[in-house]
């Protein structure tokens, strides 16, 4: 089982996850460390298998995933959630988040020169390891799932959030039969002057006349292209003002999701969900239950 928290009165014992492992890897070719987190349900797989969602972000997300989908699965007649094998991807720290290390992973390679000025004015970290990481799931992560679990390759859903969900559109631009759904929630499309358009016209092209099964679904917080009247009054809350307005998590998320309801025909299922009350951080919460519900239901 994993041990999900140790703070607390000295002599406490730790909180765990039931009915989940963790395991370190490490890739031969670079080096590069994960520590991926897995929720097995308690019961018997089907004959064709567990569906699988991978959690980018695992550290933060991976316990909202599991108990999410434990919850709405425990009656799958009701919910249309099944028993489902979660899988976060997470990093060798005992904070939340790698900053660092999934500002690269999840990005993906553009010139430098495009990328905009930090909020916070610091410099960018190393960027551009997208097709690096994607290689890691295709090649060594989900060999090593599907080596230990009855899992079903044909239902099979990539969450990220945040550079996260840009991940998750560059995943389905540039591979798309590597999963069957994927969750792009509150997606950075405007990373690198919006590089990603590019990836998403070629993937629209490819998509024309070829009968596929996909499935995406994009969500984003209504609070996210303006401050709260909070981080208003906040000691250097206004000069953030620019930044957000600037990126357009709102406005980017909804056109490109207007733009992708046209390839329906060919086999490509969007729902868009513009959660009102919701900012960058609260939206993952409120947005795994509809998301498990949209990758998971039967094939239409």
């Amino acid at each position: 089982m994993l041990a999900c928290a140790t703070d607390g009165v000295q002599g406490d014992p730790p909180v765990f996850i039931g009915r989940s492992r963790q395991r370190d890897m490490v890739l031969a070719r670079s080096g590069r460390a994960y520590r991926i987190l897995i929720a097995v349900p308690p019961a018997p797989p089907p004959p064709q298998g567990y569906p699988v969602i991978y959690m980018l972000d695992g550290n933060a997300a991976f316990g909202t995933m599991t108990e999410a989908v434990a919850t709405q699965s425990a009656r799958p007649e009701a919910t249309g959630v099944v028993p489902s094998v979660v899988v976060g991807i997470g990093y060798q720290t005992s904070e939340l988040l790698d900053p660092v290390a999934r500002t690269f992973d999840y990005t993906p390679d553009v010139d430098r020169a495009a990328l905009s000025t930090r909020a916070d004015g610091s410099e960018w970290p190393p960027t551009g390891g997208a097709s690096a990481f994607l290689d890691f799931i295709e090649d060594e992560l989900k060999p090593a799932i599907q080596h230990d679990f009855q899992v079903d390759r044909r239902r099979q859903v990539l969450f990220g959030h945040s550079f996260g969900g840009l991940f998750a559109l560059f995943a389905l631009f540039t591979r798309p039969d590597s999963f069957s759904s994927y969750i792009a929630a509150s997606p950075s499309i405007w990373f690198g002057d919006r590089a990603i358009l590019a990836a998403e016209r070629e993937f629209a092209a490819s998509l024309h006349g070829r009968a596929r099964d996909l499935r995406l679904m994009i969500g984003v917080g209504g609070l996210e292209q303006t401050l709260s009247s909070q981080e208003l009054e906040m000691p250097g809350g206004s000069p953030r003002v620019p930044w957000i307005e600037k990126n357009r998590m709102v406005d980017n998320a909804r056109e490109m999701a207007q733009r992708l309801e046209g390839l329906r025909v060919d086999g490509l299922q969007v729902a868009y969900e513009e959660l009102p009350g919701e900012n960058h951080a609260s939206v993952v919460p409120t947005l795994v239950g509809r998301a498990l519900r949209f990758a998971l239901a039967p094939a239409l």
